[in-house]
């Protein structure tokens, strides 16, 4: 390693530990803006309960809990997913029965 990767390896660290210390410095951050979806507001507003929203949108009775309760956050594509039921359920509904296999469509 050259002594000029050193030096710069070195600033670079203690560049980090000033930031993490508080100290303003020349780091730039980044935020990030995750949207959310109030799963029990969007249930609630639909008038389902919990299972029949699950059962209705394909998604998992127990996850659907653990986002309620704030346990657990949808990922991003279930956080869209979720986004377009809010949108338009029924659209939503419509396209899940066109595409339900007739092995699920009892469930």
């Amino acid at each position: 390693m050259r002594k000029s990767d050193f030096e710069g390896l070195k600033q670079a660290m203690n560049e980090a530990i000033a930031y993490a210390g508080g100290e303003p410095g020349g780091s730039v951050t980044h935020q990030v803006t995750v949207a959310t979806v109030d799963v029990r507001a969007l249930r609630t507003r639909l008038g389902m309960s919990r299972p029949a929203f699950a059962t209705a949108f394909n998604l998992d009775a127990r996850a659907v809990q653990e986002w309620e309760q704030g346990r657990r956050q949808p990922d991003r594509g279930t956080r869209n997913y979720l986004q377009l039921i809010e949108h338009n359920p029924e659209y939503v509904r419509k396209a899940l029965e066109k595409h339900t296999p007739p092995d699920r469509a009892a469930e």
